[in-house]
Protein backbone atom coordinates (compact mmCIF):
# COMPACT_ATOMS: atom_id res chain seq x y z
CA UNK A 1 0.00 0.00 0.00
CA UNK A 2 1.19 3.70 -0.82
CA UNK A 3 1.97 5.71 2.24
CA UNK A 4 -1.34 8.12 2.84
CA UNK A 5 0.80 10.87 3.92
CA UNK A 6 -0.67 14.30 2.91
CA UNK A 7 0.70 17.12 4.12
CA UNK A 8 -2.14 17.80 6.60
CA UNK A 9 -0.70 21.97 7.61
CA UNK A 10 -1.55 22.97 4.00
CA UNK A 11 -4.65 21.15 3.98
CA UNK A 12 -5.53 22.73 6.94
CA UNK A 13 -4.67 26.69 5.85
CA UNK A 14 -6.74 26.08 2.57
CA UNK A 15 -9.88 25.08 4.75
CA UNK A 16 -9.21 27.62 7.11
CA UNK A 17 -9.62 31.06 4.93
CA UNK A 18 -12.97 32.57 4.25
CA UNK A 19 -13.93 32.76 0.26
CA UNK A 20 -17.73 33.04 -0.58
CA UNK A 21 -18.51 32.88 -3.44
CA UNK A 22 -17.89 35.97 -5.79
CA UNK A 23 -15.53 37.14 -2.35
CA UNK A 24 -12.62 34.80 -2.86
CA UNK A 25 -9.85 37.92 -2.03
CA UNK A 26 -8.28 35.82 0.74
CA UNK A 27 -8.23 32.44 -1.00
CA UNK A 28 -6.58 33.94 -3.86
CA UNK A 29 -4.02 35.55 -2.18
CA UNK A 30 -2.83 32.18 -0.29
CA UNK A 31 -2.92 30.37 -3.42
CA UNK A 32 -0.82 32.98 -5.83
CA UNK A 33 1.36 32.99 -2.83
CA UNK A 34 1.66 29.50 -2.32
CA UNK A 35 1.72 28.60 -6.35
CA UNK A 36 4.04 30.82 -8.06
CA UNK A 37 7.71 29.17 -6.90
CA UNK A 38 6.03 26.29 -8.51
CA UNK A 39 5.19 27.21 -12.44
CA UNK A 40 6.63 29.33 -15.24
CA UNK A 41 3.29 32.18 -14.90
CA UNK A 42 0.81 32.99 -12.82
CA UNK A 43 -2.04 35.39 -13.80
CA UNK A 44 -6.00 36.36 -12.53
CA UNK A 45 -8.40 36.92 -15.22
CA UNK A 46 -11.33 39.88 -14.58
CA UNK A 47 -13.20 37.19 -12.67
CA UNK A 48 -10.84 36.36 -10.39
CA UNK A 49 -9.93 33.00 -11.48
CA UNK A 50 -5.95 32.12 -10.37
CA UNK A 51 -4.68 31.13 -13.88
CA UNK A 52 -1.12 28.81 -12.85
CA UNK A 53 1.09 27.90 -16.43
CA UNK A 54 3.29 25.24 -16.59
CA UNK A 55 5.08 25.31 -19.99
CA UNK A 56 5.29 22.38 -22.06
CA UNK A 57 6.10 21.19 -25.46
CA UNK A 58 3.75 21.67 -28.30
CA UNK A 59 0.52 23.90 -28.29
CA UNK A 60 -1.62 22.18 -27.21
CA UNK A 61 -3.08 23.19 -23.26
CA UNK A 62 -4.67 21.41 -20.67
CA UNK A 63 -6.70 23.17 -18.18
CA UNK A 64 -7.29 21.70 -14.90
CA UNK A 65 -9.70 23.26 -12.16
CA UNK A 66 -10.46 23.43 -8.74
CA UNK A 67 -12.54 26.11 -7.18
CA UNK A 68 -11.88 28.38 -4.28
CA UNK A 69 -15.09 29.57 -3.39
CA UNK A 70 -17.54 28.11 -0.12
CA UNK A 71 -21.13 27.78 0.30
CA UNK A 72 -21.48 30.58 2.37
CA UNK A 73 -24.00 33.67 3.29
CA UNK A 74 -24.34 36.95 2.35
CA UNK A 75 -25.67 40.03 5.07
CA UNK A 76 -29.52 40.77 3.78
CA UNK A 77 -30.67 42.76 6.94
CA UNK A 78 -29.89 43.64 10.43
CA UNK A 79 -32.88 44.24 12.62
CA UNK A 80 -32.95 46.79 15.53
CA UNK A 81 -32.14 44.03 17.83
CA UNK A 82 -29.16 43.61 15.73
CA UNK A 83 -29.52 39.96 14.97
CA UNK A 84 -28.31 39.30 11.24
CA UNK A 85 -30.84 37.98 8.42
CA UNK A 86 -28.86 36.76 4.86
CA UNK A 87 -29.30 34.69 2.07
CA UNK A 88 -27.48 31.41 1.04
CA UNK A 89 -24.36 31.78 -1.75
CA UNK A 90 -24.65 27.57 -2.75
CA UNK A 91 -26.81 24.69 -1.25
CA UNK A 92 -27.42 24.15 1.54
CA UNK A 93 -29.68 21.78 3.62
CA UNK A 94 -31.38 24.24 6.49
CA UNK A 95 -31.35 21.57 9.42
CA UNK A 96 -27.83 21.53 9.22
CA UNK A 97 -27.60 25.17 10.48
CA UNK A 98 -28.49 24.42 13.56
CA UNK A 99 -25.97 24.93 16.52
CA UNK A 100 -23.38 26.18 14.49
CA UNK A 101 -20.95 29.03 14.53
CA UNK A 102 -20.01 31.49 11.09
CA UNK A 103 -18.00 34.42 10.78
CA UNK A 104 -19.31 37.46 9.59
CA UNK A 105 -16.10 39.44 7.54
CA UNK A 106 -17.63 43.16 8.15
CA UNK A 107 -15.28 45.97 8.80
CA UNK A 108 -13.22 43.09 11.06
CA UNK A 109 -13.93 39.69 10.89
CA UNK A 110 -17.26 39.01 13.77
CA UNK A 111 -18.18 35.60 15.01
CA UNK A 112 -21.72 34.84 15.46
CA UNK A 113 -24.08 31.83 15.92
CA UNK A 114 -27.02 30.59 14.22
CA UNK A 115 -30.22 30.63 16.20
CA UNK A 116 -33.69 29.57 15.61
CA UNK A 117 -36.88 29.64 17.32
CA UNK A 118 -36.66 27.49 20.46
CA UNK A 119 -37.79 24.06 20.52
CA UNK A 120 -39.75 24.87 23.72
CA UNK A 121 -42.01 26.94 21.80
CA UNK A 122 -42.81 25.40 18.79
CA UNK A 123 -46.51 24.55 17.73
CA UNK A 124 -46.93 20.12 17.34
CA UNK A 125 -47.53 21.64 13.45
CA UNK A 126 -44.13 23.51 13.76
CA UNK A 127 -42.13 20.83 14.85
CA UNK A 128 -43.54 18.46 12.15
CA UNK A 129 -42.01 20.33 9.55
CA UNK A 130 -38.46 20.18 7.51
CA UNK A 131 -36.71 24.03 8.72
CA UNK A 132 -36.01 26.36 5.93
CA UNK A 133 -32.92 28.92 5.92
CA UNK A 134 -35.19 31.88 6.10
CA UNK A 135 -36.42 30.72 9.69
CA UNK A 136 -32.76 31.05 11.20
CA UNK A 137 -30.76 34.55 12.23
CA UNK A 138 -27.50 35.36 13.46
CA UNK A 139 -26.97 36.49 17.10
CA UNK A 140 -23.68 38.22 17.71
CA UNK A 141 -23.86 39.15 20.96
CA UNK A 142 -23.83 42.51 20.26
CA UNK A 143 -26.51 45.55 20.59
CA UNK A 144 -27.99 47.17 17.01
CA UNK A 145 -25.61 50.01 18.00
CA UNK A 146 -22.45 48.11 17.56
CA UNK A 147 -23.20 45.89 15.01
CA UNK A 148 -23.92 48.40 12.57
CA UNK A 149 -20.04 49.83 13.52
CA UNK A 150 -19.03 46.20 12.32
CA UNK A 151 -21.72 45.00 9.74
CA UNK A 152 -23.05 46.14 6.83
CA UNK A 153 -25.68 44.59 4.49
CA UNK A 154 -23.57 43.04 1.79
CA UNK A 155 -20.87 41.37 4.11
CA UNK A 156 -20.36 37.88 3.65
CA UNK A 157 -20.56 34.89 6.38
CA UNK A 158 -18.60 32.22 6.15
CA UNK A 159 -18.81 28.54 8.64
CA UNK A 160 -16.27 28.38 11.64
CA UNK A 161 -15.18 25.06 12.05
CA UNK A 162 -11.19 23.40 11.76
CA UNK A 163 -9.53 20.65 10.40
CA UNK A 164 -9.05 17.39 12.37
CA UNK A 165 -7.66 14.11 11.69
CA UNK A 166 -9.85 11.34 12.38
CA UNK A 167 -8.63 7.75 12.05
CA UNK A 168 -7.60 7.58 8.47
CA UNK A 169 -9.78 10.52 7.54
CA UNK A 170 -9.59 14.22 7.74
CA UNK A 171 -12.83 16.30 8.62
CA UNK A 172 -13.22 20.16 8.25
CA UNK A 173 -16.30 22.81 6.89
CA UNK A 174 -14.97 23.66 3.24
CA UNK A 175 -13.33 20.17 1.83
CA UNK A 176 -15.68 20.99 -0.79
CA UNK A 177 -13.58 22.14 -2.26
CA UNK A 178 -10.04 23.23 -0.44
CA UNK A 179 -9.43 19.83 -0.71
CA UNK A 180 -8.68 19.89 -4.65
CA UNK A 181 -7.22 23.22 -4.16
CA UNK A 182 -4.94 21.28 -1.99
CA UNK A 183 -4.42 18.52 -5.20
CA UNK A 184 -3.82 20.83 -7.50
CA UNK A 185 -1.13 22.84 -5.70
CA UNK A 186 0.87 19.48 -4.49
CA UNK A 187 0.40 18.50 -8.05
CA UNK A 188 2.05 21.63 -9.27
CA UNK A 189 4.76 21.15 -6.69
CA UNK A 190 5.45 17.29 -7.56
CA UNK A 191 5.41 18.84 -11.70
CA UNK A 192 8.25 21.27 -10.79
CA UNK A 193 11.09 20.63 -12.44
CA UNK A 194 9.68 17.39 -14.48
CA UNK A 195 8.81 17.94 -18.47
CA UNK A 196 4.92 17.54 -19.56
CA UNK A 197 3.97 17.33 -22.87
CA UNK A 198 1.24 20.42 -23.08
CA UNK A 199 1.17 23.29 -21.64
CA UNK A 200 -0.73 22.98 -18.13
CA UNK A 201 -2.96 25.34 -17.16
CA UNK A 202 -3.98 24.98 -13.40
CA UNK A 203 -7.09 27.24 -12.90
CA UNK A 204 -8.37 27.97 -9.17
CA UNK A 205 -11.63 29.06 -10.64
CA UNK A 206 -14.10 31.17 -8.91
CA UNK A 207 -18.12 31.29 -7.83
CA UNK A 208 -18.47 27.42 -8.83
CA UNK A 209 -21.18 27.07 -5.83
CA UNK A 210 -23.24 29.20 -7.58
CA UNK A 211 -23.20 28.01 -11.41
CA UNK A 212 -19.70 27.50 -12.41
CA UNK A 213 -19.28 30.82 -13.78
CA UNK A 214 -15.66 31.02 -13.13
CA UNK A 215 -14.80 27.79 -15.01
CA UNK A 216 -16.82 29.38 -18.00
CA UNK A 217 -14.82 32.61 -18.25
CA UNK A 218 -11.71 30.88 -17.66
CA UNK A 219 -12.69 28.23 -20.49
CA UNK A 220 -13.41 30.52 -22.59
CA UNK A 221 -10.58 32.19 -22.66
CA UNK A 222 -7.59 29.29 -22.01
CA UNK A 223 -9.16 27.57 -25.28
CA UNK A 224 -8.23 24.31 -23.90
CA UNK A 225 -7.27 20.99 -25.61
CA UNK A 226 -7.96 18.58 -22.47
CA UNK A 227 -9.66 19.52 -19.43
CA UNK A 228 -9.55 17.61 -16.04
CA UNK A 229 -11.67 19.19 -13.31
CA UNK A 230 -10.93 18.37 -9.28
CA UNK A 231 -13.95 18.26 -6.67
CA UNK A 232 -15.83 16.41 -4.41
CA UNK A 233 -18.52 13.93 -4.68
CA UNK A 234 -21.10 11.91 -2.71
CA UNK A 235 -20.04 9.26 -0.56
CA UNK A 236 -23.07 7.75 0.78
CA UNK A 237 -21.56 4.34 2.03
CA UNK A 238 -23.15 4.65 5.29
CA UNK A 239 -25.44 2.73 7.46
CA UNK A 240 -28.99 2.42 5.64
CA UNK A 241 -27.56 2.74 2.13
CA UNK A 242 -28.20 0.58 -0.71
CA UNK A 243 -25.11 -0.43 -3.15
CA UNK A 244 -26.83 2.00 -5.79
CA UNK A 245 -27.18 4.84 -3.75
CA UNK A 246 -23.36 4.95 -2.64
CA UNK A 247 -22.53 6.71 -5.42
CA UNK A 248 -18.73 6.36 -4.20
CA UNK A 249 -16.75 5.16 -0.95
CA UNK A 250 -14.17 5.92 1.37
CA UNK A 251 -10.99 4.57 0.93
CA UNK A 252 -12.06 2.84 -2.28
CA UNK A 253 -9.37 5.32 -4.16
CA UNK A 254 -9.82 8.58 -6.34
CA UNK A 255 -13.37 8.75 -8.66
CA UNK A 256 -13.00 9.05 -12.47
CA UNK A 257 -16.46 10.90 -13.21
CA UNK A 258 -18.25 9.53 -15.81
CA UNK A 259 -21.05 12.08 -15.35
CA UNK A 260 -22.71 14.03 -13.05
CA UNK A 261 -25.88 16.35 -13.65
CA UNK A 262 -24.36 18.86 -15.31
CA UNK A 263 -21.91 16.88 -17.68
CA UNK A 264 -20.90 13.41 -19.67
CA UNK A 265 -17.32 13.27 -19.56
CA UNK A 266 -15.80 12.16 -22.83
CA UNK A 267 -15.23 8.78 -22.76
CA UNK A 268 -11.97 8.78 -24.08
CA UNK A 269 -10.85 11.01 -21.37
CA UNK A 270 -12.96 8.22 -18.76
CA UNK A 271 -11.07 5.42 -20.55
CA UNK A 272 -7.27 7.19 -20.49
CA UNK A 273 -7.88 8.13 -16.56
CA UNK A 274 -8.72 4.57 -16.11
CA UNK A 275 -6.11 2.63 -17.79
CA UNK A 276 -3.49 4.91 -16.24
CA UNK A 277 -4.70 4.07 -12.90
CA UNK A 278 -4.81 0.41 -13.36
CA UNK A 279 -1.11 0.55 -14.95
CA UNK A 280 0.29 2.37 -12.38
CA UNK A 281 -1.58 0.52 -9.95
CA UNK A 282 -3.36 3.47 -8.05
CA UNK A 283 -6.53 2.79 -6.05
CA UNK A 284 -9.73 4.13 -7.89
CA UNK A 285 -13.20 3.84 -8.23
CA UNK A 286 -15.47 4.91 -11.20
CA UNK A 287 -18.57 8.02 -10.08
CA UNK A 288 -21.44 8.25 -11.87
CA UNK A 289 -23.47 11.20 -10.03
CA UNK A 290 -26.98 11.74 -11.40
CA UNK A 291 -27.37 15.54 -9.57
CA UNK A 292 -25.00 18.39 -9.34
CA UNK A 293 -22.59 20.01 -11.02
CA UNK A 294 -18.76 20.87 -11.34
CA UNK A 295 -16.40 22.36 -13.25
CA UNK A 296 -15.98 19.96 -15.53
CA UNK A 297 -18.98 21.71 -17.59
CA UNK A 298 -17.88 24.59 -18.03
CA UNK A 299 -14.05 23.19 -19.60
CA UNK A 300 -15.84 20.80 -21.80
CA UNK A 301 -17.97 23.13 -23.54
CA UNK A 302 -17.03 26.84 -23.40
CA UNK A 303 -14.24 27.00 -24.84
CA UNK A 304 -13.69 27.40 -28.94
CA UNK A 305 -14.96 23.75 -30.27
CA UNK A 306 -14.66 22.19 -26.90
CA UNK A 307 -12.52 19.87 -24.81
CA UNK A 308 -12.02 16.55 -24.31
CA UNK A 309 -12.62 16.58 -20.61
CA UNK A 310 -13.07 14.35 -17.56
CA UNK A 311 -13.19 15.08 -13.79
CA UNK A 312 -11.03 13.00 -10.90
CA UNK A 313 -13.37 13.30 -7.48
CA UNK A 314 -12.24 12.91 -3.75
CA UNK A 315 -15.17 10.66 -2.22
CA UNK A 316 -16.43 13.22 0.79
CA UNK A 317 -18.91 12.54 3.30
CA UNK A 318 -21.46 14.98 4.79
CA UNK A 319 -21.02 17.33 1.98
CA UNK A 320 -22.46 21.01 2.62
CA UNK A 321 -22.12 20.32 6.25
CA UNK A 322 -19.26 21.85 8.64
CA UNK A 323 -18.26 17.78 9.27
CA UNK A 324 -16.95 17.10 5.84
CA UNK A 325 -14.88 13.87 5.68
CA UNK A 326 -12.64 12.93 2.76
CA UNK A 327 -10.28 9.49 3.37
CA UNK A 328 -6.33 10.63 3.50
CA UNK A 329 -5.24 7.58 0.80
CA UNK A 330 -7.90 9.38 -1.33
CA UNK A 331 -6.66 12.08 -1.62
CA UNK A 332 -2.88 10.85 -2.09
CA UNK A 333 -4.19 8.21 -4.80
CA UNK A 334 -5.77 11.55 -6.43
CA UNK A 335 -2.66 13.67 -6.35
CA UNK A 336 -1.02 10.35 -8.23
CA UNK A 337 -3.45 10.09 -10.79
CA UNK A 338 -3.11 13.87 -11.88
CA UNK A 339 0.28 13.86 -12.06
CA UNK A 340 0.23 10.75 -14.44
CA UNK A 341 -2.47 12.03 -16.59
CA UNK A 342 -0.41 15.45 -16.84
CA UNK A 343 2.37 13.84 -18.06
CA UNK A 344 1.44 11.18 -20.31
CA UNK A 345 -1.37 12.96 -22.22
CA UNK A 346 0.59 12.53 -25.74
CA UNK A 347 1.22 8.77 -25.66
CA UNK A 348 -2.75 8.40 -25.60
CA UNK A 349 -4.77 7.87 -29.00
CA UNK A 350 -7.30 10.81 -29.12
CA UNK A 351 -8.97 9.98 -31.81
CA UNK A 352 -12.68 8.83 -32.13
CA UNK A 353 -13.18 5.10 -31.97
Amino acid sequence: MRSPMINIDLLRDICRIPGAPGYEQRVREFVIKTVTPLVDEVSTDAMGNVIAIKRGGSNKKVMVAAHMDEISFIVTDIDKEGFVRFHTLGGFDAKTLTAQRVIIHGREDVMGVMGTKPIHVLTPEERSKAPKTTDFFIDTGMSYDQVIKLIRVGDTITRERELIEMGDCVNSKSLDNRVSVFILIETLRNLKGKEVPYDVYGVFTVQEEVGIRGAIAASSGIEPDFGIALDVTLAYDLPGSSSHEMISQLGKGTAIKVMDGSVISDYRMVDYLRELAEKNDIKYQMEILTAGGTDTAGIQRYGKGGAIAGALSIPTRYLHQVIEMSNKEDIYNTIELLEKALSNLDSYDWSFR
